[in-house]
């Protein structure tokens, strides 16, 4: 299952079969599609006895967003699977890494370890905090580059589902 999200308005919920890509049902409603490749990236659809052409413009797979060109249209597409909707009902979700200024308990723990420092640049990736949490070790990472303005918690210390461990610059 994919939730797509056409230009940040329109949702859609799309289920493929599992023995044939080209069918499936968007919404609940059944599709199934004809399409050929005219070109790498360019595409002929048939679907519901009408046309389409489709040029894959680009694609961003650690945003997971896709833009297509259909019949001269642009569509920019913000793709989710069925981990990504698990990981947002976990508290998980990825809230943008350009936007996030904070770093937040996804869950209930105790701090086993801080690592890094008030002041200290960090880069896209690297630990920040061990939270134990059901009795397993979660490194929580840097979802950007920046600067740590302030460590909020404490080693030892327990925390709470949403409580702010350390805020960015």
């Amino acid at each position: 299952m994919y939730k797509v999200k056409a230009n940040g308005q329109q949702e859609f919920e799309i289920n493929f079969s599992k023995n044939n890509p080209n069918e499936g049902s968007i919404n609940g409603e059944a599709f199934a599609i004809d399409k050929i490749e005219i070109e790498k990236g360019v595409y002929h659809v048939l679907r519901n006895h009408q046309s389409y052409n489709v040029e894959l413009v680009k694609i961003d797979e650690e945003e997971k967003t896709v833009v297509l060109m259909i019949n001269g249209k642009k569509y920019s597409l913000n793709v989710k699977d069925k981990f990504d909707l698990l990981l947002k009902d976990l508290g998980f979700e990825n809230t943008g890494a350009s936007k996030m200024k904070e770093l937040k308990a996804p869950m209930p723990g105790l701090v086993l370890q801080i690592c890094v420092e008030e002041g200290q640049a960090i880069t896209k990736g690297s630990p920040v905090v061990i939270l134990e949490a059901m009795k397993m070790e979660n490194v929580l990472k840097a979802a950007m580059d920046g600067v740590v303005k302030k460590i909020n918690i404490k080693k030892g210390q327990a925390v709470e589902k949403n409580l702010v461990l350390v805020s960015f610059e």
